[in-house]
């Protein structure tokens, strides 16, 4: 058999969730800017009409109505151009597994001059880490389904549909197709980049045809999609590599095996009558790297979608908030952040001074508010009202509350969204206090540990040197009483991380997390504080997830927990 050159343009685009309109408009933008250049085939994200995941707008009938209607007009205005467009479509065949009957189902629509020519319904729904897909959708029945360009078979598929062995892929395939897409709206985390692609290259090079595989790019709630799309020939070797963290459109051409199959429902491909440019592929980002970048867009698309245009950051002096604030800087620009120290008489006057020169160094607006009289007031109030001394942590916590409370006092007054502070590895053992530091609308380092931020903060200064040599250097401390440091209560960061992880990410049992050479006195200590702090970790603000398995809607424990853990 021949072969016939078809032309793609990839939208790597961000698409936000209910905004229909205006995803209507880049869908119709990019379709017009391809049909100049002749492209055949326009490959969008996984529900891009919708942006993804639209959870629970999912069972509003006017949501997915205005969804259709929007397909429709995108139909009507189609060329010879063919868009291939994620959007939700009814289900009319009985596909449950329990007693709710879902009508509706991820779909992908085929586009050409005028007309809906094609759907193809997404098979395998993810249920596990934050998808709860099989909630809301229906399965397709049909994962065998090819569309025909003239005689050239392409199969397209949705996100888990390309995970699966002996799925959709194989199906279309033995069914006759040339040529693999699939569309994605596939979150970050720092180990999936690596894993999409073996996946994708070995399954090219078993088949024996080419894939695109084409990712969404922004930030929603606590997810991050980072594009990263790519095309793999029929030999597994990536021939194009997109950005990761930015939007991008590509084209390209491709040459594709056509097929002796008779078919009457075929879509059209374009004469060419002009070459188009060579596309560069971008290279990978290095880990620290694609962590930072998915923070800045994931803090820039939370306060832009949320209609915020500043943000507010309590800066100590401490690491964790020079980073919080520095990304803010990062992804908001200077003149959108306003910088916050709140110090008391247990904060050393070199704190401060920290404090100043870094706001110095980002070029923001520092307010200085200083609460010991405050805070001895609340100390004398409580006092004057029970008939004991106040516990150390109760005059520790008060001065974290009046902080928390300062902050939002003034997001009120400015309209400014508060950014808390706080990391993966405090909040984790409770290192941290409810209406204190956790408070905010957004906690960027969420799911960044405590030994990762020193790491960040590094990289961010092999950059510019804007976070002050003294905050990295220094000793870790809440600086809530006298001497206190962080390592008075915790086990030094480095030991702490490895427990974390190996108990939330590898869900290690304490005996496995021991066996590892940890003392066990430690490690039931440690494993305890995680155990007891679930209740504080739900009242958290969503964050960026950067691993594969962040608090919130990932891991998800119950916070009323009677199992104890034997010690011995």
């Amino acid at each position: 058999m021949g072969t016939k050159k078809i032309r793609i343009t990839g939208a790597q685009l961000s698409f936000s969730v209910g905004a229909i309109q205006e995803n209507k408009s880049k869908i119709l933008n990019t379709l017009e800017q391809a049909e100049k250049i002749n492209s055949d085939i326009v490959v969008f994200p996984e529900l891009c009409i919708t942006g993804y995941p639209p959870e629970d707008l999912l069972l509003r009938e006017s949501f997915v109505g205005k969804n259709f209607a929007v397909l429709e007009e995108i139909a009507e205005f189609s060329g010879r151009t063919s868009g291939i467009i994620g959007f939700v479509d009814r289900s009319l065949e009985e596909q449950t597994t329990d007693n709710v009957d879902r009508k509706i189902t991820n779909a992908a629509a085929i586009v050409q001059n005028g007309d809906v020519k094609g759907i193809y319904h997404k098979c395998y729904l993810p249920n596990y880490s934050v998808f709860d897909e099989a909630r809301y959708f229906a399965k397709g029945t049909k994962p065998e389904e090819i569309f025909w360009y003239e005689d050239v078979g392409v199969g397209i598929n949705v996100c888990e549909d390309i995970w699966i062995d002996e799925g959709p892929a194989e199906e279309q395939v033995k069914r006759g197709a040339s040529l693999i897409i699939n569309i994605n709206a596939s979150p970050f985390d720092i180990d999936k980049t690596k894993s999409r692609k073996e996946k994708v290259i070995h399954k090219a090079k078993k088949l024996n045809v080419p894939i695109i595989y084409l990712n969404m790019v922004g930030g929603q709630d606590e997810l991050v999609f980072d594009g990263g799309s790519f095309v793999v020939d029929s030999d597994g070797n990536i021939i194009h590599e997109a950005s990761q963290f930015v939007e991008e459109v590509f084209s390209f051409d491709i040459d594709l095996e056509i097929k002796d199959i008779n078919t009457e429902n075929k879509l059209i491909i374009n004469e060419k009558n002009s070459d188009i440019p060579s596309i560069e592929s971008t290279k990978p980002l290095e880990e620290l790297e694609s962590m930072y970048s998915a923070l800045k867009l994931g803090l820039s698309d939370y306060v832009r979608k949320n209609k915020f245009k500043k943000v507010l950051v309590g800066i100590s002096g401490g690491i964790d908030s020079a980073l919080t604030a520095t990304i803010a800087v990062d992804s908001l620009s200077s003149e959108n952040v306003i910088g916050v120290a709140m110090p008391s008489r247990f904060n050393p006057e070199s704190s401060l001074k920290d404090a100043e020169a870094l706001a110095k160094n980002l070029n923001i607006e520092l307010k200085t508010i200083n609460i010991e009289e405050t805070a001895e007031k609340f100390r004398e109030l409580i006092g004057s009202n029970i008939d004991e001394s106040l516990e150390s942590v109760v005059k520790e916590n008060i001065q974290a509350r009046i902080r928390g409370n300062i902050l939002m006092a003034l997001s009120n007054q400015l309209g400014a969204m508060v950014v808390s502070t706080g990391n993966k590895s405090e909040m984790a053992v409770g290192y941290s206090t409810l209406y204190g530091d956790l408070v905010g609308g957004f906690a960027l380092l969420k799911d960044v540990y405590k030994t990762e931020v020193y790491k960040l903060s590094n990289y961010r200064n092999s950059i510019s040197k804007v976070i002050p040599k003294n905050i990295i250097s220094k000793k870790p401390s809440a600086e809530l009483s006298e001497d206190q440091y962080d390592s008075d209560t915790l086990p030094e960061y480095d030991l702490l991380d490895k427990i974390l992880k190996m108990y939330i990410e590898l869900d290690y049992s304490s005996e496995k997390i021991i066996k590892s050479g940890i003392e066990k006195d430690v490690v039931f200590d440690i494993l305890e504080k995680i155990d007891r702090n679930e209740y504080k970790r739900k009242q958290v603000a969503p964050g960026v997830k950067l691993t594969s398995r962040a608090f919130g809607k990932d891991r998800r424990m119950p916070i009323t927990n009677t199992y104890i853990r034997d010690r011995y």
